[in-house]
């Protein structure tokens, strides 16, 4: 199969820029690619793995040991010193959104334990991708499990295998690159903190820009040998810089001037823990070597700072990435050590030979320019100063649509304009609110919320399989063939086995909800303080909902109607931002709401069967249209349901709590949710009225 040439992408030269710096040192730490749909993440990061220097493996070596320094704790060693070596092509090894365990890390041989009576080791994907690129395509929508795996083994440089009688410890150092849509849902901040570098790509507005993508592409689709081999010349000069850069790493000096720089801009900015302190650092010595110098300059700091730290400054989930380049550059000059002359290899246009940035005397002919003069490509020769500091920056930290806005309770909310038709109450700062979950069990995607059984968690049993069996229990299988070895005649090494014996794991593990707002934005919740109260109950349950991977969507009521707002989404901070704009006002449609609550569900549960829903409808119970609220409550008949209950004030009227008895559903006051104690089952709504 051809790859798209990596030269040959237009644009995206952050993207390049991040996976060069990886490709030449991978102590950088990975780098993590957030962006919309159809911007040409998995290609670029495919055809980078066609650049990298080929390796040279010890033969016969399922790990892929180096036959110069061969892993001391292999599981096919060990090796002997001149052990016969082939040479082949760095590894790209892609883990799939529906991966298993078994299959990232590896497992026991079951095939060769029941048949040969020997307990072997049977590698998974992070073994292939030893030496290599290991790509996870929509990283965000990857198992949290199978995240922590994976960024453990990436850190350690090491991959531990202790299940299923097997205890392996092998290498697993690779090139770590993840893409996701953040409209699909976000990574934990603990999680993105783990990648080195992130990169915002967004598809280009210019429409010579936008051409030149779509030219280049038609004529790869019409001829994909003959588009490559236009670009053979540069794929090979790019190739050459990565081995040259590679060998120059170990030589690149870090002043401990520019290491106290480091330091200072990471405190500045307030991240957490050091991590990114050592990332920036080796992104630093790394881009040193890509642009071929042998000591760190401010540029070099500059750049790695600017990749290495947007995606650590989020001090909440709703906050998104950015850095802001201004008060970076200030920081810079600060820390400027006095014994040094200014830097200024970071401004100008650089890159080719040319000074253009742009290598246009090794573009292939019939092609056009894809980047602006003023923005270098990373992939072009080795420019004589830094990439200039003028480019698009990526997004500046600071409030946005699904950001909490400070502490105070009235703060207004500015999201909503004349055309809201209504007041728009502010949004304090979220608490941790009691666990709402659905009873019984499920068998809904694996999450942190109610109680599952299917593929993932604790075993806590086998029974025979009700058809294929995917999760062999391997004690219960072996227990139950056991006993007729003799009557079926068995002589040599190994277990004679039947259909019959085969079990399976039982599993009991947590699953994520859809859960489903539905609120009351009338003019009888209006009050600006019970508003901002109910607002920030819902953002408190909305950043349960992140924590524990569910999907959201939300209803709203006033007026004469209802409306969704959002759609059920994983998406959280979507949520948070049509909280922020929701106004109120007018009169309490509530049994519309319920009704239109129960078409999102009836339309969900087509989409996503498996995904048992969640609906916490936030009301003080009052109706205007009539008996509306008990015909759509036999709609939602089966569906787990809480009501929270908004009213407040000496007198109360108990309208919710009525509700709530017609929908059979769990009633908590709106203190209650901040107060967190112990798992608060919702129960059930019943169609009959009370």
């Amino acid at each position: 199969m051809i790859n798209f040439p990596f030269s040959a992408v237009v644009g995206l030269d952050d993207l390049k820029l991040a996976l060069l710096l990886n490709a030449v040192s991978p102590r950088v730490g990975g780098v993590l690619v957030r962006g919309e749909k159809g911007t040409a993440k998995s290609t670029i990061v495919r055809a980078l793995a066609a650049q990298l220097p080929p390796v040279d493996v010890v033969a016969g070596c399922r790990f892929a040991c180096d036959p110069d320094a061969p892993d001391p704790g292999c599981p096919d060693g060990p090796h002997e010193p001149g052990a016969p070596r082939v040479r082949r092509p760095a590894a790209l090894v892609e883990l799939p959104v529906g991966a298993s365990e078994d299959r990232l890390v590896g497992s026991l041989d079951v095939e060769r334990a029941l048949t040969e009576g020997v307990k072997a080791f049977e590698p998974g994907l992070l073994a292939a991708a030893h030496r290599g690129v290991l790509y996870v395509d929509e990283v965000n929508l990857l198992h949290d499990h199978l995240v922590d795996l994976l960024l453990d083994a990436a850190a350690l440089g090491t991959c531990h295998v202790e299940r299923d009688s097997v205890s392996v410890r092998h290498a697993a150092r690779f090139l770590l690159v993840g893409t996701m849509n953040p409209e699909e849902g976000e990574l934990r901040p603990q999680l993105l903190d783990r990648f080195g570098l992130t990169v915002e790509v967004r598809a280009s507005r210019d429409p010579d820009e936008r051409a030149e993508v779509v030219r280049r592409r038609l004529a790869f689709e019409a001829d994909p040998e003959g588009f490559a081999a236009r670009w053979a010349g540069q794929e090979a000069h790019l190739a050459r810089r990565i081995a040259a850069a590679r060998d120059r790493v170990p030589h690149v000096r870090l002043p401990d001037a520019r290491l106290r720089q480091i330091a200072a801009v990471c405190a500045a900015f307030e991240v957490d823990g050091l991590r990114a302190d050592l990332v920036t650092a080796n992104a630093a010595i790394a881009h040193a070597a890509w642009h071929g110098r042998d000591t760190v300059t401010a540029a070099d700091v500059r750049t790695a700072a600017r990749l290495a730290l947007p995606h650590r400054r989020r001090r909440d989930p709703f906050d998104a990435p950015g850095l802001d380049e201004d008060l970076l550059d200030e920081l810079l000059r600060r820390t400027e050590p006095d014994d040094e002359p200014p830097d200024d290899s970071g401004g100008g246009p650089s890159g080719g030979p040319d000074g253009d940035g742009g290598g246009a005397g090794d573009r292939p002919p019939g092609t056009h320019r894809a980047s602006p003069p003023d923005r270098p490509d990373p992939t072009g020769p080795p420019p004589d100063r830094a990439p200039p500091r003028g480019g698009p920056a990526p997004e500046a930290a600071g409030p946005r649509d699904g950001a909490v806005p400070g502490h105070g309770e009235d703060e207004p909310a500015r999201a909503a304009g004349p055309a809201a038709g209504g007041r728009v109450a502010g949004v304090a700062a979220p608490y941790r609110v009691p666990l709402l979950r659905v009873p019984g069990f499920g068998a809904g995607a694996a999450g942190r919320r109610s109680r599952a059984r299917g593929r993932y968690g604790r075993g806590i049993g086998a029974r025979v399989p009700r058809g294929p069996a995917r999760d062999v229990h391997v004690p219960a299988t072996l227990l139950a063939a056991a006993p007729h070895q003799r009557r079926r005649g068995r002589t040599g090494p190994g277990l004679l086995l039947r259909r019959g014996d085969l079990r399976e794991t039982v599993r009991e593990g947590r699953e994520g909800n859809l859960v489903l707002f539905v609120v009351d934005a009338s003019g009888s919740m209006g009050a600006r303080r019970r508003m901002t109260a109910v607002k920030t109950a819902v953002l408190s349950l909305l950043l349960d909902a992140y924590q524990r991977r569910d999907k959201v969507g939300l209803v709203t009521f006033r007026g004469t109607a209802a409306e969704v707002p959002l759609p059920p989404t994983s998406s959280v901070e979507a949520g948070a931002a049509r909280l922020r704009a929701l106004a109120t006002g007018g009169r309490s449609p509530l049994g519309a709401g319920l009704a239109k609550a129960a078409e999102v569900l009836r339309a969900e549960r087509l989409r996503d069967p498996a995904r048992r829903p969640l609906l916490v409808l936030v009301t003080d119970g009052r109706a205007t249209d009539g008996d509306a609220a008990d015909r759509a409550a036999r709609l939602l008949t089966g569906t787990a349901c809480v009501v929270v209950d908004c009213e407040t004030g000496p007198v109360r009227l108990g309208l919710a709590a009525r509700l709530a008895a017609r929908l059979r559903a769990t009633l908590l006051p709106l203190d209650a949710l901040s107060e967190p104690g112990a798992a608060v089952p919702a129960r059930r709504a019943h169609a009959k009225a009370v």
